[in-house]
Order: structure tokens, then sequence, then C-alpha cells
């Protein structure tokens, strides 16, 4: 029978009862799950979407203890957004979400998703909003079906933000006919984020 060699079987047994008596270190991924934290930083892609929903729905079968989420990203698929923006709110734990660095485009949307009294952003981030675009070929019939879907996107979103924000839907339009840039007080001003903290222990 063919035996495979593990880089154990070469040591003394001194030496495996030394690396046995080690405490063992606790991974990263461990660490977080333990401390209820999901990070979302890159490009937002369906894997990272399953990835972050199954942490989401793992933490909710855990217990019922708040969760926080740690955002950074240039944004990425609207439905993939859409999936963490739903799960968040799924989830039977409140989300306590904290933003820094950059969250645009879909991540802003996602960053909607939390409770307006859980939003939080750190001194140096910028938020950008700004309508769903897309391009699309082959038939006409089908440009213009997928040209009405992005219409239709629009204006959901876009009434997601004034109904999150408390803006008006007319200015909600305006502001998001182009890439509309805020920084963490001009978006505490808009009804974006209600925390800007500067410390982990000022998540409340």
């Amino acid at each position: 029978m063919t035996h495979l060699l593990n880089d154990d079987d070469d040591k003394p047994e001194s030496e495996k009862d030394a690396d046995a008596a080690k405490p063992s270190t606790p991974s990263i991924g461990a660490n977080l799950f333990k401390s209820r934290t999901v990070l979302i930083f890159g490009e937002i892609k369906d894997k990272l979407a399953e990835s972050v929903t199954a942490q989401l729905l793992a933490l909710a079968f855990e217990n019922d203890d708040p969760i926080k989420v740690i955002i950074s990203s240039p944004g990425g698929h609207v439905e993939s957004g859409d999936v963490i923006h739903d799960m968040i709110r799924f989830i039977k734990p409140e989300v306590k979400i904290i933003g820094t660095g950059w969250v645009a485009s879909a991540a802003s949307h996602i960053f909607l998703g939390a409770k307006r009294e859980n939003r939080y952003c750190l001194p140096n981030t910028r938020f950008m909003m700004h309508q769903p675009w897309g391009g699309v070929g082959g038939k006409v019939s089908d440009i213009d079906i997928e040209a009405r879907e992005i219409i239709k996107m629009r204006e959901r979103i876009n009434q997601e933000i004034a109904d999150e924000t408390g803006q008006p839907i007319e200015k909600v339009r305006k502001d998001t006919d182009r890439n509309f840039w805020l920084g963490p007080q001009e978006a505490k001003d808009y009804g974006f984020v209600t925390h800007i903290i500067s410390s982990f222990d000022q998540v409340k």
C-alpha cells in the first residue's frame, strides 16, 4: 500500500510533541467571525455576493447579536449589489455598516441596506452615486428591452436613495444623472450617513 508522507513524518517524536503543545493561532477569518464582522472590499460581483451572503447567514444562525459590515468598493454589478443589500435586511440581526475608502455605485446601494441609525463612515470616506449603465448589443428589439430595463432599474435605485436619505426624488434624479461625489460631512448632510467616526468603540 502506498503511504503518503506528510511533513511531520520526518520529524523526531520530541519535535512532534513540541508542535502539538503549541497553541494554535486563530486565522483572520476565524477572528472576524468571532467578532461578527464581515468585510466587503473590491468590485461587487456574484462571487463576492455569495461569500458575503454565506457569512451573514452563518452569523445570523449563530445568534441575534448585531453584525458589523465594513465596506470599501468602487461598485460593480447592480444585481450582485442587490443580493447583499436585500440580505442585510433579510437576516434577523441588525447590521451596522461602516464605510471606508470609497463607497461608490453598487456599493452605495449596499450601504443603504442598513437602517439609517446604523450607517457609519470613517473620516476619509468618499461616497459616489450615479445612474446604472451598461453596453447593449444585438437586435433592435433586444436593445429596446434592455434600455427599458435600465430605465426601470435607475428609477428603482433613485427611489431607494430618496426613501433612505429623505431627499426629494426630483433632487435625487438630478444628482445621480452624473457621478455625484460626497465627502463624509456632505454624505451626513444628505442623509446618507448618520455617524462619522474615528474609532471602533464609537460604533453603538
